[in-house]
């Protein structure tokens, strides 16, 4: 079995800075990490290689720099690591960027003849954008059942038994078969450290590159071009009102904010 687990680079939320001419995130030179959430994929994948004896893949889009969260990856316990990147997949929204990664998979599965035998393990959501849509768009290109929310999950054979969190404190519990793509929460499980063996092997690793040429991508369907969100403007709201600060004892602080929330009608 192959499971493939697609994770991304995403900077650090502090130094976040927005590019005002094109509306995107200005990523050189700020200072990145892994999605944490994929530290979860990741994860489930590692156990499921040791449990089923399967093949790991990470995957992912983005700058030369981007090798870096492949190399955690690695260290973690993934197998093998392919980097998608090319100047023309820039400014892609999650619509190009599941295209993209789907030629990916496309093509290693071929390579690997593999039909329908694997399984694909997204990060529920990144914390840059928080969209959720990558891992749903992904399955839909490639045409393979999606599950997201996953906070639980069994594998016996080929059928998969999953829960997925739904309204506030409701689980769903669904099975079904292989292939399928999975998105997965912080609460599935407790990322592992990588050991400093994990580490050191991890950059003797090899990770392949590919580009818009080695997909044969459509170009209209990659990058700027294949993206259909356009960002008209972005701003920071401004603030509103002076910081009051309420000191005293609790009953005094309880009584005084009452006061203020009854004067701004909030009561």
């Amino acid at each position: 079995m192959k499971i493939f687990v697609c994770v991304k680079q995403v900077p650090a939320v502090e130094k976040i800075k927005i590019d005002p001419k094109t509306n995107c995130l200005i990523r050189k030179g700020i200072p990145s990490m892994i999605n944490p959430m994929d530290k979860n994929a990741i994860e489930l994948a590692v156990q499921l290689k040791e449990t089923h004896n399967a093949e790991t893949i990470g995957l992912t889009m983005g700058p030369p720099q981007a090798e870096e969260v492949l190399r955690q990856a690695l260290a973690m316990g993934i197998d093998e690591a392919y980097l998608l990147t090319d100047s023309k997949f820039a400014g892609a929204d999650t619509l190009a960027t599941s295209y993209t990664l789907s030629l990916a998979i496309k093509k290693i599965l071929k390579q690997k003849k593999v039909e329908e035998d694997y399984l694909i393990i997204c990060g529920n959501q990144a914390i840059d954008g928080e969209t959720g849509q990558t891992g749903p768009e992904l399955a839909e290109e490639l045409g393979i059942p999606q599950i997201t929310y996953v906070e639980n999950f069994q594998l016996q054979g080929k059928k998969a038994i999953i829960e997925r969190s739904f309204i506030s404190e409701e689980v769903v519990v669904i099975e079904t078969k292989l292939p399928l793509l999975l998105s997965v929460v912080r609460d599935l499980n407790d990322p592992k450290y990588p050991t400093m063996a994990g580490i050191v092997n991890a950059y003797h690793k090899e990770i392949t590159h590919w580009n818009a040429t080695d997909l044969s991508a459509d170009k209209k369907k990659i990058g700027l071009p294949g993206s259909r969100i356009i960002v008209w403007n972005l701003f920071s709201p401004e603030r509103k009102g002076e910081l009051t600060l309420l000191e005293g004892t609790p009953e005094k602080i309880s009584k005084e904010l009452c006061d203020y929330l009854q004067k701004d009608k909030v009561l």
